[in-house]
């Protein structure tokens, strides 16, 4: 199953590469990026290390996670963002994605969202996908309700991030709800 390629309706989902790790900074050592993220802004080398243990892990068997580059036809295969399925249990995923700053409000962040999932339920056999979001984060949490996620709580003190302890939403989807409303 290595490498995997998913096409999306906008976007596609690939194998992170090495040379991803300059697009890859622009995405986690930018503060509008992780402001909004489990994690504080990281540097240089933390964007090679992310990179190398993505491909790394990647190459695993069995795999634990799926942590896959985003990129645009019209970007020439330059990641913009990433969409990560950690695999946490008897068939289930916890869902994770970040899009360039520079790239918000085109609809990516949903498209990536969407095409892991459908690879999660449809490939992976998954039966629950969960997402925990800030909540203060209002895109993301429209992109989970848009897919379909159902709001099941707060987890209190979930991350340390930005200096400070913070909440997180947690939203999750079934495999049969998945099915009745993706087809």
């Amino acid at each position: 199953m290595y490498p995997i390629t998913i096409p999306g309706r906008v976007i596609t989902l690939r194998e992170m590469r090495p040379d991803d790790a300059a697009d890859a900074l622009a995405i986690i050592g930018d503060d509008r990026v992780t402001h909004w993220l489990s994690f504080d802004s990281r540097d240089r080398a933390a964007a090679v290390a992310m990179i190398e243990g993505a491909v790394t892990r990647a190459q695993l068997t069995p795999r634990t996670e799926y942590y896959l580059a985003v990129a645009v036809a019209d970007t020439e295969d330059r990641m913009i963002g990433f969409a990560r399925l950690g695999l946490t249990g008897h068939q289930a995923a916890k869902l994770g994605y970040a899009i360039n700053a520079d790239h918000w409000g085109h609809g990516y962040a949903t498209d990536a969202a969407r095409t892991i999932m459908g690879y999660g339920f449809h490939e992976l056999r998954l039966h629950r996908i969960t997402a925990a979001i800030g909540p203060d984060n209002a895109a993301s949490i429209a992109v989970a309700k848009r897919l379909g996620m159902q709001y099941e709580g707060r987890l209190r003190d979930h991350v340390h991030t930005n200096g400070a302890w913070r909440n997180s939403l947690l939203y999750s989807i079934l495999a049969p709800e998945w099915n009745s409303i993706a087809g």
